[in-house]
């Protein structure tokens, strides 16, 4: 048995993968291949061709794929992430495997965040200008009230 069988299944697991979806889309925009040979290297018969045809996801993937050849041929870049977007299943796999070690699994978490560009961002956090706190109290609208009295803290002080 695989080390890094799935313990849970992948979110939205489809049996295609954007491999798959990037060799048809090559085969579609002329890559000499046939279909049947992309089938068969992929491991999938006719019957699940004409079963993912079905599937919108499947197929705008396939457009976007075909128009991103069209437009700007065939780049490292496009092939770094089809093989990127295969590799999290491994990932997924990986994170849900009770064999693999805390540190991996936490390194692949992190490894996902910053590849899907959730990490927060320098303008979403305060700027204090160092380390240290920032604290703002809103006293309301009235400019009478603002006008009283300024605190002003110097941390040094």
């Amino acid at each position: 048995m695989d080390a890094y069988a799935p313990a849970v299944p992948p979110p939205h697991n489809t049996r295609w993968n954007d491999r798959f979806a990037f060799e048809l889309a090559l085969q579609i925009e002329g890559s000499g291949e046939t279909v049947e040979e992309v089938l068969r290297r992929n491991g999938f018969s006719a019957t699940d061709m004409v079963r993912f045809s079905k599937d919108n996801t499947f197929r705008r993937k396939i457009k976007d794929y075909r128009n991103e050849i069209v437009e700007k041929g065939l780049t490292f870049r496009m092939k770094a992430r089809v093989q990127a977007e295969h590799l999290l299943t491994t990932s997924w796999n990986m994170i849900n495997n009770a064999d693999v070690s805390p540190a991996v699994k936490a390194d692949l978490i992190k490894s996902t965040v910053k590849w899907a560009d959730l990490e927060p961002r320098k303008t979403d956090e305060v700027q204090t200008g160092g380390q240290g706190v920032s604290i703002v109290i809103n006293l309301g609208e009235d400019d009478k009230i603002r006008a009283k009295r300024v605190i002003d803290a110097d941390a040094g002080a």
